[in-house]
């Protein structure tokens, strides 16, 4: 069983996008400089497109993401210990996230999603990089049955 399918239950569903969120949220509050203040204005930005919109993306991605993750789920859960597993990748665990935001950019009609993913790319890997050990400690709380 996937990663998706474990967690497609829609109560647990909501509370993983919730989980998520606050993941985001904590993540951007402790970036500090210029490029923490640039990357948590941009944020709003997006968050401004419309209410709900972060959580609405969230929903929408986690299936794939799961999808991209479990490949590299399952090794670790082979070896005793999935969430070390993710971290010890972290580099592999966030190319197959930005993978999936990448593909979906792509895909976006709206210019502010696009111009500022896309000024934000470069540095990207490195964000999502910092954000596996929590987002691996959400996908372990929910992966559980």
């Amino acid at each position: 069983m996937g990663l998706s399918n474990g967690l497609s239950n829609p109560a647990k569903k909501a509370l993983v996008v919730d989980d998520c969120c606050r993941m985001i949220d904590a993540q951007l509050a402790s970036k500090s400089g210029l490029s923490g203040m640039a990357l948590k204005t941009a944020f709003a930005a997006l968050k401004g497109i419309k209410p709900g919109y972060i959580p609405s993306v969230v929903e929408q991605l986690l299936p794939q993401c799961f999808d991209a993750l479990d490949p590299i789920w399952s090794e670790g859960v082979q070896q005793g210990d999935p969430v070390g597993h993710l971290v010890e990748n972290r580099s592999r665990t966030a190319d197959a996230l930005l993978s999936i935001t990448d593909a979906r950019v792509q895909q976006s009609t709206r210019q502010l999603v696009r111009k500022t993913y896309d000024k934000f790319r470069g540095s990207a890997k490195q964000h999502v990089e910092e954000a596996v050990p929590d987002f691996a400690k959400v996908i372990e709380r929910y992966a559980k049955d």
